[in-house]
């Protein structure tokens, strides 16, 4: 997808073409191409689009820091928690498809912008009133602007990108969208004084989110900057949208959905309710529990660009979604009954440092390189799936599903962990939980080895085979 209506050049002279012009009888004048964009230039819509990002990854992990503030202070329950969650993944539910056809028909410039500004308003209402109501509603409306707002920047990166060491952009993006997700756990140490209620804390997230709405200004900028000046490359025709075609994607389009659906309903939630995790079942200080949790995304960050630069290289994309979903497996058993092993520090420059166990460090560290490898491959390997001009409506179906399985988790942790009574006088009331994210990796072990089989077989679409060496092919869905 394009985003300008046609191509554009100019004439010899310097001077834009146009219909009404009449062009000189001089043959030695002639129409020439606009320019493809500079390297320098993608990097930077790289660079903005993935700003927008972090304040996104922000705003949405500042819940789980003051998780346990909620349940002191205006005695919220386990499944009251698990429902501010789901309520996020039901309001990205009822927007996602239209999102996807916005995107399609509209442009990710105009996408990303609005979409910012939800939620910037949605971290304001979540921060404003004690009231339970209000702050779902806070939630709720995150989650109409947050997902689509992900999908928009997803579609603009394999945008400019395609073809164009896309894994590797894939990577610095999600890098620089999880060190969202790192500052806020940090936000324990570095604005600790915040820490004595629960609204100062998502007041911060709130003044986060401005990054998101600035970011976003400057890559409409940027990108309405580049339609005057660069070739963008050839529009074509969009399809008309219809229900139906959003399903007739490929069986390994639909493999990578699967995945993406139990990959993220296993660890999103678990990082919602790391911390108070950490606290209450391992007696961690909320400083050291805010910097265990860190370890998950702060290790995609710096893995998941050195993965995608591997990826584009070597190919391979379907195994090494097996090989990660294999190494996923036991990681949560091992949380709940291997020996929690010597104390060690934890420190983060500039942040702060506490104790915690040399089990649990090394588990977050192997979660983290998990939380690189996978999303690093599966998100790009749409692309070369599905065909361009399908390729919003696709990550709004494939987000889409993952939302509806995401919905369902942190309501059941809740409730599981209400129903087993889990506090710090039971902390083997929490294994319940941890059992239930074992099982939802499982199920992602088994459709990463289904897609596997599917792209070594005669209908593959080059996941395993297409690297920077080798050509591109034209990629179409054959659903």
């Amino acid at each position: 997808m394009r985003q300008s209506a046609r191509r554009r050049f100019t004439l010899s002279d310097g001077h834009p073409a146009d219909a009404n012009r009449t062009l000189p009888v001089n043959h030695d004048h002639r129409l020439d191409p606009l320019p493809p964009p500079p390297g320098i230039y993608r990097w930077l819509v790289l660079l903005f689009v993935s700003l927008a990002m972090f304040g996104n990854y922000y705003v949405y992990d500042a819940l789980g820091p003051v998780i346990d503030l909620m349940r002191e202070q205006l005695d919220f329950s386990y499944s009251q928690i698990g429902w501010l969650s789901t309520g996020y993944n039901l309001a990205a539910l009822t927007i996602l498809l239209a999102g996807g056809v916005i995107i399609d028909r509209f442009g990710t410039k105009r996408a990303i912008f609005v979409f910012a500004l939800v939620c910037l308003a949605a971290a304001a209402l979540t921060a404003l009133t004690p009231r339970y109501e209000t702050i779902l509603a806070g939630r709720i409306l995150l989650g109409l602007g947050s997902e689509p707002l992900i999908v928009a920047a997803t579609t603009a990166i394999a945008k400019w990108f395609k073809g164009r060491e896309l894994s590797f952009a894939f990577g610095i993006n999600l890098s620089i969208s999880r060190f969202g997700s790192t500052t806020a756990d940090w936000s324990t140490g570095f604005a600790a004084p915040l820490y004595t209620n629960w609204q100062d804390p998502l007041w911060l997230a709130t003044a986060v989110c401005g990054i998101t709405v600035t970011a976003a200004v400057l890559y409409w900028m940027m990108e309405r900057r580049a339609e005057r000046h660069y070739q963008l490359g050839p529009v074509g025709e969009h399809e008309k949208i219809k229900l139906r075609d959003l399903f007739a994607f490929s069986p390994s389009y639909w493999y990578v959905v699967a995945l993406c659906v139990v990959f993220y309903s296993t660890v999103f939630p678990f990082r919602t309710f790391a911390i108070d995790y950490f606290q209450q079942a391992h007696g961690l200080e909320r400083q050291a529990a805010g910097l265990l949790s860190s370890l998950l995304p702060l290790a995609a960050m710096f893995i998941t660009p050195i993965f995608g630069l591997w990826v584009d290289r070597i190919g391979k994309r379907s195994f090494f979604m097996a090989a990660g979903s294999l190494v996923m497996l036991p990681l949560f058993l091992i949380v709940t009954y291997a020996p929690p092993g010597p104390e060690v520090t934890l420190a983060v420059p500039f942040v702060g440092s506490g104790q915690v166990p040399l089990t649990l460090l090394i588990v977050m560290l192997l979660l983290g390189a998990v939380f690189a490898l996978i999303p690093a491959v599966m998100w790009p390997s749409v692309a070369y799936i599905v065909e361009e001009r399908r390729l919003g409506s696709a990550y709004a179906m494939m987000t889409l599903c993952q939302q509806l399985g995401w919905a369902v988790v942190p309501p059941v942790i809740g409730f599981l962990n209400d129903r087993f009574q889990a506090s710090p006088d039971n902390p083997e009331g929490y294994a319940a939980g941890l059992w239930f994210y074992t099982a939802l990796a499982a199920l992602g072990l088994l459709f990463s080895w289904l897609l596997f089989r599917s792209e070594s077989g005669p209908g593959a679409h080059g996941l395993e085979t297409i690297t920077t060496r080798n050509p591109l092919p034209q990629v179409h869905d054959r659903g």
